[in-house]
């Protein structure tokens, strides 16, 4: 039996864990952390103050920085950039009209080239056309960039200009061939002209449409975006502004309570430029917003609508001539017409069946609108009769192009009268005289110039709003800081 000795002194003793048993840290350390987290020196109040107001200027600085940007940017792109390319694409739609209208002009004059403008003159606008509208086709070939769609729409236009340059070609060299009296050529010019008109009308000038309306939504989304942007922009400049103001005023106030001092003049200054800066920028970036609208709804989107309107109203007097031009398809040009006529100025359809309707009620509507301003049509001129301030230039000049339309209108029932009983030189004449037509696109072309003029007033106004600015608003930022720096360092000397 084996029997295991013991120590006289008694059991072994445990060796202790060297790792200390875990536990609430020391009271030292806490008051330490404490100290240091809720800022019980008043050197380290002061800083943190500091620091809070100098982080709220930097805010106030970004808020502001990014407001202007947007502004800067919708007006580039609206101003400078998509939205003078729009409108050029807009005049591509009048350009194409107005080349087969000249065509049809040519081949009525037959022998006598003297009726009318003359046979020369119309020959020299339709090239003046044709260059108008390459230099458009080229403007949108730059705004697609690389959108493929709309690279692939110009180019379309392009083919089809091209294949109906040389059918119209053939029709005037077949037409000189064969002379004729003024009025219908033989049946093979027609038949030539037909197909040019029929790609002109189904091809060329939807895709023309087409391409106003897809750079059009370059423009608007443009403004959308930068629009919006300003008016969040501005509060939130207008919230870091105030920001900044009670940082200010709470450093202010401390160091009064604690220094007994009442005003601490390099934070008061502060606070006075932080003020002044903030309501500048806010002002700035309210009237840049509305400036933004002013060019956007005021005046690019009546440009780009008389553009229409006036390219329509091209076509609808084209349509007169193809009316003459062209006897077996006379009913449906005179359906086309009417159609077109309604588009520019819309009058009730219940009462307005036909195009004999349309020129009593269209008398009946300019005349109501001359008595007392207020619009009872729709279409492109309704919009801009219920847009225009009454007894402004604006709505002067809408009566003017509603009383000259209507002369056109006029002439227009002369011509179908004359061709109705039988006096196809008297109509011929009158419609190759075209003073009517002159007067009412005079008219429209000036109605359209001060909707121009508004567009580029606002736009000029806003760049000059914005000069400066890149400079300004760094530098007043910094020196907003270097003055609260100024307004903190002699309390803060006091503790070293």
């Amino acid at each position: 039996m084996t029997v295991t000795a013991q120590s006289p002194a008694g059991p072994t003793p445990a060796v202790p864990d060297p790792t200390p048993p875990a536990g609430p840290p020391r009271p030292g350390a806490v008051r330490r952390l404490a100290r240091r987290i809720h800022l019980r020196t008043v050197p380290a109040r002061i800083r943190a103050m500091t620091l809070v107001a100098v982080v709220a200027v930097g805010v106030l600085f970004g808020a502001a920085s990014w407001a202007i940007g947007n502004a800067r940017d919708g007006l580039a792109t609206i101003g400078h950039d998509a939205g003078p390319q729009v409108v050029a694409t807009g005049d591509l739609f009048f350009a194409l009209n107005d080349m087969d209208a000249q065509v049809a002009n040519v081949l009525l004059l037959g022998r006598d080239r003297d009726l009318g403008r003359g046979r020369e003159a119309s020959l020299r606008l339709y090239a003046q056309r044709r260059s108008e509208a390459s230099r458009a086709l080229l403007q949108a070939a730059q705004l697609a960039g690389d959108d493929r769609t709309e690279q692939r729409t110009v180019q379309a236009v392009l083919d089809g200009l091209g294949e109906y340059e040389r059918l119209a070609a053939r029709a005037i060299q077949l037409d000189e061939q064969r002379p004729h009296p003024a009025g219908p050529p033989s049946d093979e010019v027609l038949a030539l002209y037909r197909e040019a008109t029929d790609l002109m009308k189904l091809k060329l000038l939807p895709q023309a449409y087409n391409l106003t309306l897809e750079s059009g939504s370059i423009v608007r989304k443009t403004y959308e975006r930068e629009h919006s942007s300003l008016v969040a922009g501005r509060l939130w400049v207008l919230g870091s502004g105030l920001a900044v103001v009670a940082a200010l005023a709470a450093v202010q106030v401390y160091l009064a309570r604690r220094f007994r001092r009442l005003v601490n003049p390099a934070l008061a200054l502060a606070t006075l430029g932080a003020v002044a800066l903030t309501a500048a920028v806010a002002v700035l970036v309210g009237t840049q917003a509305g400036l933004l609208r002013k060019a956007k709804e005021e005046g690019f989107d009546s440009v780009l609508a008389l553009s229409r309107a006036r390219a329509i109203g091209n076509s609808a007097y084209a349509d007169e001539g193809r009316y003459l031009l062209d006897p077996v398809r006379r009913d449906t040009y005179e359906q086309v017409y009417f159609d077109k006529s309604q588009s520019i100025l819309y009058l009730d359809a219940e009462r307005t069946k036909s195009l004999a309707d349309y020129y009593v009620n269209l008398d009946a509507a300019v005349n109501a609108y001359r008595s007392q301003p207020r619009a009872t049509f729709l279409g492109f001129f309704g919009d801009q009769a219920r847009a225009a301030r009454p007894g402004g230039a604006e709505a002067a000049a809408v009566t003017r192009v509603l009383e000259r339309y209507r002369e056109f209108q006029r002439k227009d029932r002369s011509v179908r009268e004359m061709v109705a009983g039988g006096r196809l030189g008297e109509a011929l004449r009158l419609h190759l005289d075209g003073r009517e037509f002159s007067r009412y696109d005079a008219a429209l072309v000036e109605l359209a110039r001060m909707h121009r003029a508004t567009f580029t007033g606002a736009i000029r106004q806003g760049d000059r709003g914005l000069r400066g600015w890149d400079v300004a608003l760094p530098v007043a930022s910094a020196a907003l800081v270097v003055l609260i720096l100024l307004g903190v360092r002699p309390r803060l000397a006091e503790y070293r």
